[in-house]
């Protein structure tokens, strides 16, 4: 039971970390409402040109596509949508881990990794969606905050 807690810690501590020591990568960043991160348990760094889309929640509860890109050398995504766009609502964003595997030559347990989560604040809101994935598992967390402007 003591390696699922150390897991969550280290996942903890890359956004704290993260957050703490901000790596600026345009103007624009603080502005933005939604991004991701992603870190490689394997190999210990930033899982980069890993495939993410984000849904959103349609009223008769289907899924529609509301953007996509693919992960920096940092393992970050930026810039994925706009608050005029990012109203309230539930979304989804699923991460291709079975490429990013297969490219590294291993054959992993899932196919995708999904997190889907609400957003029911009015105003202006930063979501930072942070995974950490291995071919077997993966966890993730939120940091969700007011940035400075």
């Amino acid at each position: 039971m003591a390696f699922p807690s150390v897991v969550l810690v280290c996942l903890a501590a890359l956004v704290f970390a993260s957050e703490a020591t901000p790596v600026v990568h345009s103007s624009v960043d603080s502005k933005c409402p939604l991004m991701v991160k992603v870190l490689d348990a394997v190999r210990g760094s930033p899982a980069t040109n890993m495939a993410v889309k984000v849904f959103k929640q349609a009223a008769d509860e289907s899924w529609e596509l509301f953007a996509t890109g693919k992960t920096t050398e940092f393992g970050e995504i930026h810039e994925l949508t706009t608050d005029e766009k990012f109203v309230e609502g539930v979304y989804r964003v699923e991460f291709d881990t079975k490429s990013y595997w297969k490219v590294l030559g291993l054959s992993p347990f899932h196919e995708k990794a999904d997190v889907l989560f609400s957003t029911k604040d009015t105003g202006h809101r930063h979501f930072t969606i942070a995974t950490l994935i291995s071919p077997f598992s993966f966890s993730t967390t939120a940091v969700v905050s007011n940035p400075k402007e």
